[in-house]
């Protein structure tokens, strides 16, 4: 589990590696990674957009970017909660994520929330470089 709290806002990352769904023969490896949001302030605010950095085992980087998360700009007030589920597939054996969200306030104030770095991990990786 990894968390980070900015702007009153708490991000918890659980990662999970998916073998059923991945072919380590084929250089294909599938995660999923449940996303937990905690509007720890006073403000109510919602989640606009989306940004991924994902590095795999050899440097490769992709980045994602778009609106929401998982077809959804869920609103957040006062100690509320979300969840969602989402998934990465990379060709090497680890990796990492990294990543932010833009959030709007009510009060129309715009900021970013930081997603914690989490690494994924397979069985399958010869080290545990991450």
């Amino acid at each position: 589990m990894y968390t980070r709290t900015t702007n009153e806002i708490k991000v918890t990352v659980v990662p999970i590696y998916l073998e059923e769904q991945s072919n380590p023969d084929m250089h294909h490896f599938v995660w999923a990674y449940s996303i937990y949001l905690e509007n720890m302030g006073e403000r109510t605010v919602q989640l606009l957009n989306r940004y991924w950095h994902i590095t795999d085992a050899n440097g490769g980087v992709q980045e994602v970017s778009g609106s929401g998360v998982v077809g959804e700009q869920p609103v957040l007030h006062a100690g509320d909660n979300y969840h969602y589920t989402s998934g990465a597939a990379l060709r090497t054996a680890s990796g990492f994520m990294v990543g932010k969200y833009e959030m709007s306030a009510e009060d129309g104030d715009h900021f970013h929330i930081d997603i914690p770095p989490f690494s994924l991990d397979s069985p399958h990786q010869m080290s545990r470089p991450n």
